[in-house]
C-alpha cells in the first residue's frame, strides 16, 4: 500500500488481515455458491469497531476517515468481495450518510445499534428508471400529519433482503432536485422487500428489490429539510466512489497473488509457465497497474481525509480502479487457462465480483463525464 502509515494505521491493518483471513477468506466461495450472507462476520465486524469506522465514539463508532475505511475495503476485498461490498452499503451508505447528515437525535436512536452490529443498514436509491441519472427517481414521499407517505420501487439494493434501517431517498416536490432523504425500518407499515436479485458476482452480498406501498413514515424520520438532499448525495456519493475503489485494488492484488503463484508451480513443455514471456508480460503489467491504482486511490483517500471533497477524486479513483480490477480478472483467468474457467479456483469469482466495479456506485462512463467536465466545464 503506498502511502506512509501512522502507527496506529499499521496496527490496524494487521488487525484486518488477521480477521479477514479467519471469517472471510475460508467462507467465500462456499458463500458465493449458495449466495448466502456471511452474517457471523459481519456481527463480529462490528466488536472490532469496523461497522462505524467513520462515526465518532460519541455513537460507538471508532472515529476514523477516509483512509482507513478504504484501508478495509482494500484488504477485505481481496478475500471476499462480497461480503466487503455489504460492508460498504452498511458502513459507508447507510451509518456514514446518517452520521453526517442526520440530526442528533436521530444518530443516537439508530447509529449505536448499527455501529455494534446489532443492525444491519442499507441505502435505497437506484429505481427501476432512475439508475445513473439518480435525480430521475419517481418514489414519492407526501406529509400527511405526522407521517410521510411513501409510494415507489427501488432496485439492486445491496443489503436489502437483510436491512434493518436503510436510508431512502424520495421525491418531495415537483422540480427535478426537489429530493428528501428517510430513515425507514424494516418493520413499517407499507414496507416491502421484493424479489432477490440473482447476480453473475458478488454473490454472497444480498441485493433486492423494495417496495413502499402507502409507507408509513415518521415525520421525524426526515433528514435534514424537505428538498435538500442533492447535497446529502453529492458527499457520500465521492467517499463511496473513494472507498468502493478499495475493493477494486484488493481484487487486482488478489488476483496477482494467485496468479504468480500459479505460473511458479505450474509446469509445460519441461518448465514452470511463469518462464515464459507471454505469462511473464500479464503478471510484469498486471503488478504495474495494481501499484498504479494503489497510488492514485490512497492519494485520492489522503485528499478527501484532508478535506478536498471534488467529485473528481472519486471518479478518478474508482474509474482506473475498477478497469484495472477487471482485467486483472481477465488476465488471471488466462494465465491459469482451462482451470482458471473452473470453479474450483478463484481467479473466476475475482473477475465476476471485479465487472460490478465498472457499473455499481456510477459506471465508467458516469465517471468519465465527471472528470470530463471538471476539464472542459460546461
Amino acid at each position: 500500500m503506498n502511502i506512509d502509515w501512522t502507527e496506529e494505521q499499521r496496527m490496524l491493518a494487521k488487525t484486518l488481515e488477521e480477521f479477514a483471513d479467519s471469517e472471510l477468506a475460508p467462507k467465500a466461495e462456499a458463500l458465493d455458491e449458495k449466495e448466502e450472507f456471511n452474517d457471523a462476520a459481519f456481527r463480529k465486524m462490528g466488536g472490532l469497531g469496523l461497522l462505524g469506522i467513520t462515526a465518532s465514539e460519541e455513537y460507538g463508532g471508532s472515529g476514523m476517515g477516509a483512509i482507513e475505511a478504504t484501508m478495509v475495503m482494500d484488504i477485505f476485498g481481496a478475500r471476499c468481495a462480497s461480503t466487503t461490498l455489504s460492508y460498504l452499503a452498511h458502513s459507508i451508505l447507510c451509518v456514514n450518510n446518517l452520521y453526517e447528515n442526520a440530526s442528533p437525535e436521530q444518530k443516537k436512536k439508530y447509529l449505536p445499534k448499527l455501529i455494534s452490529g446489532e443492525h444491519i443498514g442499507a441505502m435505497a436509491m437506484t429505481e427501476p428508471g432512475a439508475g445513473s441519472d439518480a435525480l430521475g427517481l419517481q418514489t414519492r414521499a407526501v406529509k400527511k400529519g405526522n407521517k410521510y407517505i411513501l409510494n415507489g420501487s427501488k432496485t439492486y439494493i445491496t443489503n436489502g433482503t437483510v436491512a434493518d434501517t436503510l436510508v431512502v431517498y424520495a421525491r418531495t416536490g415537483t422540480a427535478k432536485k426537489e429530493i428528501s432523504t428517510f430513515i425507514v425500518e424494516k418493520g413499517f407499515k407499507g414496507f416491502r422487500v421484493g424479489r432477490k436479485l440473482h447476480k453473475m458476482g458478488m454473490r454472497a452480498s444480498p441485493t433486492a428489490e423494495l417496495a413502499f406501498e402507502d409507507c408509513e413514515v415518521p415525520a421525524e424520520n426526515l433528514v435534514g429539510h424537505e428538498n435538500d438532499s442533492i447535497a446529502h448525495m453529492m458527499r457520500n456519493l465521492n467517499i463511496e466512489r473513494i472507498t468502493i475503489s478499495g475493493i477494486s485494488v484488493g481484487i487486482a492484488r488478489a488476483c496477482l497473488a494467485y496468479s504468480t503463484k500459479y505460473a511458479s508451480e505450474r509446469s509445460q513443455f519441461g518448465k514452470p509457465i511463469g518462464q515464459f514471456q507471454m505469462v511473464q508480460e500479464r503478471l510484469a503489467e498486471m503488478a504495474t497497474n495494481t501499484a498504479a491504482a494503489d497510488a492514485l486511490l490512497y492519494k485520492c483517500a489522503k485528499a478527501f481525509a484532508a478535506g478536498n471533497r471534488d467529485m473528481s477524486l472519486g471518479a478518478k479513483a474508482k474509474l482506473f480502479c475498477a478497469q484495472i480490477a477487471t482485467k486483472a480478472g481477465l488476465d488471471a483467468i488466462q494465465i491459469l487457462g482451462g482451470y482458471g474457467y473452473m470453479k474450483e479456483y478463484p481467479v473466476e469469482r475475482y473477475m465476476r465480483d471485479a465487472k460490478l466495479m465498472e457499473i455499481g456506485a456510477g459506471t465508467n462512463e458516469v465517471m468519465r463525464l465527471i472528470i470530463a467536465r471538471e476539464l472542459i466545464p460546461e
